[in-house]
């Protein structure tokens, strides 16, 4: 039996995640944040021996493993916070600077009294936050269990502009380095996880197909059912955390024009399902089977039905050439999938499941993913019976109001290519001439 030695829900999500079979038996051991005669790895090191140790006492077999995590910047460690104001000076003073994520593991073998130490860092470079994104930020996510305030595998992933390191490390637990601790205790890390994905792949059955929008034969561990099961557990979570715009009018105007895109798609095999959340970003997002939400801020943006017919025939896009899908597939383990398709899977599972399958969308496609739904968005917009053109002036009017105001968390412009690449494959789409100025591919004054 392996036991978490830590009340994280970070840490008990990866090990879950990941197909561990444990149960969590928290230390009372008090961690130290003076680093004394320590390095910040020595630091890391003791405190999570010392938990280690500690729950090792309270069982008769067993592995125990715990972990313990330090944020450090100019010299000066960041543990958790005490309380929410604690949090946002935190959270702000971090982001003004890289930082380094230190975190300790500890792995006690009950049954032979050895016990493995070792220590993973990364340094983390974030965007620059101010108040009002951190006060955001928190009605959202609490950051008092998190070291540094932010969580880098949710919500706070908004905000992270590069890694040097371990990701998981950055999470609370470096796997790759468990793993390698976990060899040297004789647990046979790499058969339990194998076993857990040749179950996920009998549950949803391998296949491949010809996938008509993108020219290609495609494997797919699912079929239409199970990717519209994901659908569905998806979207009552993000129905959960988000409220639906309340007007009527605003939400039916949306669903007609969506139908109309759907009528002419070429995936007609699911159903669609078509809301505006009632949030300021300028952002729209599809999910598995048929879901596609569009924030109330994006709605207000468009001067006309053809520049919203084409922000949701870019969506229908993605959904017949099943990026979305695809994406979470890519995922290490395709845990993610495995939960939200499982017969029978306890509603905290789904929920954390398909809270990360949604960050995981939010944050986007690959550039060729992003310009093949704009190229099959121009032509759904077209055949729809809207002028496909007004693709073209929505993303313009993005491009200025780019130059002009902050960056949002969750934009439109955060996660998709350089508006003059989209314009020029608009236009190819149409068939018109593509200008010298739909070649240059960098915006001017970009955001950092």
């Amino acid at each position: 039996m392996i036991y978490l030695a830590s009340k994280s829900k970070a840490r008990k999500k990866i090990l879950e995640i990941f197909g561990f079979k444990f149960k969590v038996k928290s230390s009372n051991i008090k961690e130290k944040r003076s680093i004394g005669g320590l390095s910040y790895a020595g630091l890391v090191k003791a405190n999570a021996l010392n938990k280690a140790e500690d729950v090792s006492k309270k069982i008769k077999s067993g592995i125990v493993i715990a972990a313990d995590t330090i944020c450090v910047q100019d010299g000066k460690i960041f543990g958790k916070p005490r309380n929410l104001k604690a949090a946002k000076v935190m959270l702000k003073t971090l982001s003004s600077k890289p930082q380094w994520l230190y975190t300790g593991i500890a792995v006690v073998n009950k049954d032979n009294g050895k016990a493995i130490v070792d220590y993973e860092k990364t340094k983390v470079y974030m965007d620059k936050m101010k108040d009002e994104e951190i006060d955001a930020y928190f009605k959202k996510v609490s950051p008092l269990d998190k070291a540094g305030s932010f969580d880098i595998q949710g919500k706070g992933a908004f905000f992270i502009r590069r890694i040097e390191g371990c990701f998981y490390n950055v999470v609370g637990l470096p796997l790759r380095k468990l793993y390698q601790m976990l060899k040297k205790s004789g647990i046979k890390v790499f058969i339990l996880y194998f076993l857990s994905l040749v179950s996920f792949l009998t549950l949803s059955g391998c296949s491949t197909e010809y996938n008509i929008v993108t020219g290609k034969q495609e494997s797919y561990y699912y079929s239409t059912d199970k990717e519209v099961q994901m659908g569905q557990s998806i979207s009552k979570q993000v129905e959960k955390e988000y409220k639906a715009a309340e007007d009527p009018l605003v939400q039916k105007r949306v669903e007609d024009i969506g139908k109309k895109i759907v009528a002419v798609s070429d995936r007609k095999d699911i159903d669609y399902h078509f809301m505006v959340l009632n949030e300021d970003d300028v952002n729209a997002v599809s999910l598995p089977g048929g879901y596609v939400y569009v924030n109330k801020g994006l709605v207000e943006k468009v001067d006309n039905d053809d520049e919203l017919a084409g922000v949701l025939a870019h969506e229908v896009g993605h959904i017949v050439a099943r990026h979305s899908i695809k994406k979470l597939q890519a995922l290490q383990g395709y845990s993610i999938l495995r939960i939200l398709v499982a017969a029978a899977p306890s509603s905290g599972e789904v929920g954390a499941a398909s809270d990360a399958a949604f960050t995981e969308l939010l944050l986007g496609y690959s550039r060729e993913d992003e310009l093949l739904a704009d190229q099959l968005g121009a032509r759904y917009a077209k055949l729809a019976g809207y002028d496909p053109h007004a693709m073209i002036t929505f993303l313009k009017k993005l491009q200025e109001i780019n130059k002009r105001m902050p960056l949002q968390p969750k934009s439109y412009f955060k996660t998709h290519p350089y508006v003059p690449d989209r314009i020029r494959v608009v236009k190819q789409e149409l068939g018109e001439a593509v200008d010298f100025d739909d070649y240059i591919n960098i915006e001017q004054n970009v955001h950092k």
